[in-house]
């Protein structure tokens, strides 16, 4: 699946979530402020690679990879169906990437997350205006 997809699938999955009753704006700011503070921990983990900083850049990525854990448990697997599988997934594979990032000192593996996490935030971003008429 293409990251521009992400994007359909994240829109998708609120819809369902939407119309099993989950309309509280709380959860959805929520999935916003962890996407937030993964692009800022992924960032700071970039620049302490780049100062060389490297007990820095651990803390860094172990708290990038705690928020991408939070995001999988907000994933509803029964009522998001093939999309929260997608999302579920598509986290996983940013985890896995952190500890390449992490073991090998990459910042072209942060930017790579980085963007992959842009991605779904635009999407999710979108949502408010989408479904709740902001």
């Amino acid at each position: 699946m293409r990251p521009n997809m992400y994007r359909n699938n994240i829109n998708q999955y609120a819809a369902i979530h939407n119309e099993t009753g989950t309309e509280e704006a709380s959860p959805h700011k929520l999935i916003q402020m962890l996407m937030s503070g993964f692009l800022m921990r992924a960032n700071a983990a970039k620049g302490a690679i780049q100062r060389q900083d490297y007990q820095e850049k651990s803390v860094q990525i172990s708290k990038a990879v705690g928020i991408v854990g939070g995001l999988i448990d907000g994933l509803d697997m029964e009522k998001g169906g093939e999309i929260a599988a997608n999302l579920h997934d598509l986290y996983d594979y940013i985890n896995r990437r952190l500890f390449d990032a992490s073991a090998n000192n990459d910042v072209a593996i942060l930017d790579e997350v980085i963007s992959l996490m842009k991605e779904i935030k635009e999407g999710w971003d979108a949502i408010p205006e989408m479904y709740y008429g902001s």
